[in-house]
């Protein structure tokens, strides 16, 4: 089952007629990286705090103009998505060269294997008959692909409802609703050049290829980023570990973090982190 939604066709230089011609709060186009000014904004960002409706409220502005929209939220030493932002890829938003379907699905599983073998040779342990800890079911072999969610589910729904809880819960430090010139939800982070995996040491079309692997077989929108963490959501989590393990394999291949600062082991983090909760989390700091 593919979860891709597609808006209008949009490129970084529409993205100020766009913005000018929606009904939009008053708000900051950004054009600045790191490494200077841009002749074009990479997005437009709201002035004021979002309410917990925030993103749903900006779903007709992507009906009508193909513009994404994603919370930004601000790191606890003050510093903001948009302080950090780096030039993006001149193929940034257009699904790196990977079409929708078994071509993304054959690139996101040998990026996810190689992550695998890198992250499991730093792991303690693995002589004794109980194998490597952090890896418990698996071991230094990468696994297959979890397979696509064949359970019906609304991805905005559930985008919605994650923002939703983002912004009443208050993990996300003064979010700010922002809308950004994407093909597609999973390619949010690569056309705005965010920043927040850079602690990883990896180029980000890695990141990119498995985010785009992941909306279509699980329909997971990019909903939230804050300087170091990424927030999606996910219509039809799995209802059971067994159906959870193979997906916490690839999170631990995407983020060893959540394991390595968290559950402490694979099975563990399928069985409390991810059966049945709609918001995948991931942290690189």
């Amino acid at each position: 089952m593919t979860h891709v939604t597609r808006g209008p066709s949009t490129k970084a230089p529409n993205l100020r007629s766009l913005a000018a011609s929606a009904a939009l709060p008053p708000g900051t186009l950004v054009d600045r990286t790191v490494l200077g000014r841009l002749p074009e904004p990479l997005l437009w960002r709201a002035d004021e705090p979002a309410g917990p409706d925030g993103w749903e409220r900006m779903l007709p502005v992507r009906d009508a103009t193909g513009l994404w929209p994603v919370l930004l939220g601000t790191h606890v030493r003050g510093t903001a998505v948009e302080d950090d932002l780096l030039p993006p890829p001149q193929d940034a938003g257009g699904g790196g060269g990977t079409s929708a379907g078994a071509d993304t699905g054959t690139a996101a599983a040998g990026v996810l294997a190689a992550w695998w073998r890198r992250h499991a040779a730093w792991e303690p342990g693995g002589r004794g008959a109980g194998g490597i800890p952090a890896l418990r079911p698996y071991g230094r072999r990468p696994p297959e692909l979890a397979r696509p969610s064949s359970a019906g589910g609304d991805p905005d729904a559930a985008a919605a409802g994650a923002a939703r809880a983002l912004v009443t819960r208050g993990t996300l430090r003064r979010p700010r609703m922002a809308l950004v010139p994407a093909a597609r939800s999973a390619d949010i982070p690569a056309v705005i050049g965010w920043s927040g995996t850079l602690a990883s040491g990896e180029d980000f079309e890695g990141y990119g290829t498995v985010l785009r692997s992941w909306e279509e077989r699980f329909g997971t929108r990019v909903v939230a980023l804050e300087p170091d963490v990424l927030h999606l959501s996910v219509p039809s989590p799995p209802r059971t570990a067994a159906q959870a393990l193979p997906v916490a394999a690839e999170h631990y291949a995407f983020c060893p973090s959540v394991v390595r600062q968290g559950a402490g082991s694979i099975s563990r983090y399928a069985d409390r982190w991810l059966t049945g909760r709609n918001l995948w989390s991931f942290w690189w700091d």
